[in-house]
């Protein structure tokens, strides 16, 4: 009986490693690795194409901004939160999906970080010219959109953390580009928002006990946003620390919502 009960054991504490090894081995395999090179300069990125991808058809394509623990050279990190999201839903909503990397000494978003303190202190400078790494993914982009299978109507971008503050900045600095975003637990410089198109379309989330980046931040970038006459919704998780992607990633909505929108439809074409 004893022997028996171990082999089981072994069985299921087998089955335990294998299964997070198996998902992480899919999207290492579905996830291409990639190298975006602008003179002497070099931006990693994953890739994610539609199954049965044709270059005689058109996708809509997706930017995924990573936090910062997530920074490095190892073209792996920055798919450790959302990759599965887009994975999983690749037969509902077949998309590009591209996942940068930023280096560990760069930063997404124009942003002071002074981080001696217990919640951060952020000074946002968006105004200013764009970081290294956001001008590549920038430069990235554009050569993304100029593809024929690229829907240009349908543009996506979205983060978290740095990458939610960068998610921010990459609308002020491109505002014709996109057709609708998703912020999670970032924040911005909210004067930024009068450079928005009007009515644009974006979803934020934040954890009311996030004690890394307040919600505050991701309150007044709403605000302004409103004020400034884009169409902001912001969902604020009351027991959410600064892990709010979770909940945001947990949406049912969040995908069917973001994918509704184009710019020929908000444009009126």
């Amino acid at each position: 009986m004893k022997k028996r009960f171990l082999n089981v054991l072994a069985v299921l504490l087998f089955i335990l490693l294998i299964v997070p090894l198996s998902v992480e081995a899919q999207e290492n395999e579905a996830f291409k690795k990639e190298h975006f090179i602008k003179n002497s300069d070099t931006l990693n990125y994953r890739i994610l194409f539609p199954k049965d991808f044709s270059e005689e058809k058109q996708y809509p394509v997706v930017l995924f901004l990573h936090g910062a623990g997530e920074r490095g050279s190892n073209n792996q990190s920055q798919l450790t939160h959302g990759s599965d999201l887009f994975l999983k839903n690749q037969d509902e909503f077949p998309a590009i999906v591209i996942f940068p990397q930023a280096p560990k000494e760069d930063y997404w978003a124009k942003v002071e970080v002074k981080r001696d303190t217990i919640p951060f202190q952020f000074d946002f400078m968006n105004e200013k010219p764009a970081t290294k790494s956001l001008q590549l993914v920038m430069d990235l982009m554009d050569e993304m959109t100029s593809k024929t299978y690229v829907n240009k109507d349908r543009i996506y971008v979205g983060g978290l953390s740095m990458g939610g503050m960068g998610t921010f900045e990459i609308i002020y600095k491109k505002p014709e580009m996109f057709a609708a975003a998703f912020a999670i637990c970032g924040g911005a410089n909210p004067e930024i928002a009068k450079e928005y198109p009007e009515g644009f379309n974006i979803w934020l989330f934040h954890g009311k006990k996030d004690d890394v980046v307040l919600p505050r931040y991701s309150e007044a970038m709403a605000r302004s946003i409103n004020h400034y006459g884009g169409n902001a919704k912001l969902s604020l998780y009351p027991d959410d620390n600064h892990n709010s992607w979770d909940s945001a990633f947990a949406e049912p909505n969040l995908l069917p919502w973001l994918f509704s929108h184009s710019l020929e439809n908000e444009n009126g074409k």
